[in-house]
């Protein structure tokens, strides 16, 4: 699953918008939730937070204003609150590693 989320390179799409990214990921990452999630939920919290950081380092691409880590983090949780089903994933969790 890392691997497949590592090809599809989210921080070289500067130029599609966060819905289209949403798009592009809820079916695959939809699907294994609800596959690996049946049994073993709480394996796929880091690989949730994971998708998360990928999402923070796409808004500081796109969003220059937005360069600093907090600042990007910040942005993703303010969205994540407005939008809570944009991504199928944030009805895990909207945190992020690293921080």
């Amino acid at each position: 699953m890392g691997r497949e989320v590592r090809s599809w390179q989210l921080h070289l799409r500067s130029g599609t918008s966060f819905g289209d990214l949403a798009r592009t990921i809820n079916r695959v990452v939809g699907g294994w939730i609800n596959y690996y999630g049946r049994f073993r939920p709480w394996e796929l919290i880091p690989f949730v937070m994971r998708i998360n950081a990928y999402l923070v380092r796409w808004i500081r691409k796109k969003y220059k204003r937005l360069a600093s880590r907090r600042k990007a983090h910040a942005k993703l949780v303010e969205i994540a609150q407005r939008y809570p089903r944009m991504f199928a994933h944030w009805r895990l969790t909207t945190a992020a590693c690293e921080i």
